[in-house]
């Protein structure tokens, strides 16, 4: 039986106002996006957000390219409506993952990093949504030149890798440079169908989840650990750069506070064993390893130690999410975390933010 075919709360009608330039680019029923979380975002959470109305993002970064095209097969076993993926544009495979994309007839791309100006145009002029992730207007700017369709704004609020400015004050700033020419979704402390309203109050076109899409039950992170995310409240984040030089907010733990005191040199060796550890994981070479490495050192210009340093995380959040590991692994959170209490389906969490946001729209208008 397929997803689809599986009873569950019957979607609400959206109040007019919820019919977004995100919408009408994608296809879906609601502005709601489940963000593409590395270990996180599997099939079976993409294709429960799809057949709810939103928009699911499949997380291929820490995917080889065949486990991509299974997951892709999974989810279509699963949901008829659209879906995305999140790619990374400094693999030495990226050409093939977006042929792939074009193939398969993914409706979106997701990137967390900008995509370059050729990958924008290769899905484009095929058809497929370009939706990379921003921290700051002027990438937005640049992003918006290349021709992208929409960003997701993120602001310091949200969980993994963010930027330093808050998403009330990132957010109306980003629609003002690129919202005539792109649809911009608001991410980084939204959960609510009043949250909604308030992302449409600044211009948005929708919003973007990744912390409470985590924290449903068909998200397959381990149940220990997500008592752990439903016990932090809001002042338990911290934003670190100790886990790979970048700044990421992650879960306050034991762990957090150790590495945050063992300095650069101590760091560096981990990482680079964890560097390793996840090439092993993905089945890539120490040929494609040096050649992705110098394409990211070029490309960000990154030091070769910051390179090293970034590919330490995905390990660690893959002890935790994946293995429970929450003594050796890292727990990326948005600050959201501290005011979530449950955890409901996927169906019964977009009805309710709908709902809500049906509900505060009326409100307003009367």
């Amino acid at each position: 039986m397929t997803e689809a075919a599986v009873a569950g709360p019957v979607l609400p009608e959206p109040h007019p106002a919820l019919r977004t330039k995100l919408v009408e680019l994608t296809g879906v029923r609601y502005p709601i996006v489940q963000t593409g979380m590395g270990w996180v975002a599997g099939p079976r959470l993409v294709a429960a957000t799809a057949n709810a109305g939103g928009l699911g993002i499949l997380a291929s970064a820490t995917m080889t390219f065949e486990e991509l095209r299974a997951a892709v097969a999974d989810v279509k076993e699963r949901t008829t409506a659209p879906f995305g993926v999140n790619m990374r544009t400094d693999v030495a495979d990226a050409a093939d993952r977006v042929a792939f994309l074009v193939e398969a007839g993914v409706k979106v791309a997701s990137f967390a990093q900008a995509p370059r100006p050729e990958t924008v145009t290769a899905l484009r002029d095929a058809g497929v949504v370009v939706m990379p992730t921003i921290g700051a207007r002027r990438h937005a700017e640049k992003v918006a030149d290349w021709g992208v369709h929409a960003v997701i704004a993120q602001g310091a609020e949200g969980g993994g890798h963010t930027g330093p400015v808050p998403t009330t004050l990132l957010l109306p700033s980003v629609v003002e440079a690129v919202g005539d020419r792109v649809a911009v979704i608001g991410a980084g402390g939204f959960s609510s169908g009043q949250g909604l309203v308030a992302a449409l109050a600044y211009g948005a076109a929708g919003i973007a989840m990744g912390t409470r899409f985590l924290l449903t039950q068909e998200s397959r992170v381990p149940d220990e650990v997500k008592k752990v995310y439903l016990g932090t409240n809001v002042t338990g984040t911290v934003v670190t750069t100790s886990v790979d030089g970048a700044p990421q907010r992650v879960i306050r733990t034991d762990l957090v506070d150790h590495l945050e005191g063992s300095g650069r040199l101590g760091a560096l060796p981990r990482a680079a064993r964890n560097a390793l550890a996840f090439r092993r994981e993905t089945h890539t070479s120490m040929a494609a390893l040096l050649k992705e490495g110098r394409a990211m050192k070029e490309g960000n210009e990154l030091s070769w130690a910051q390179v090293v340093m970034a590919a330490n995380a995905p390990m660690m959040t893959r002890a935790a999410l994946v293995e429970g590991r929450t003594d050796v692994g890292i727990l990326p959170t948005g600050q959201v975390v501290g005011v979530i209490e449950e955890l409901p389906t996927v169906a019964e969490l977009i009805a309710r933010i709908v709902t809500e946001a049906n509900a505060t729209l009326d409100r307003l208008g009367a």
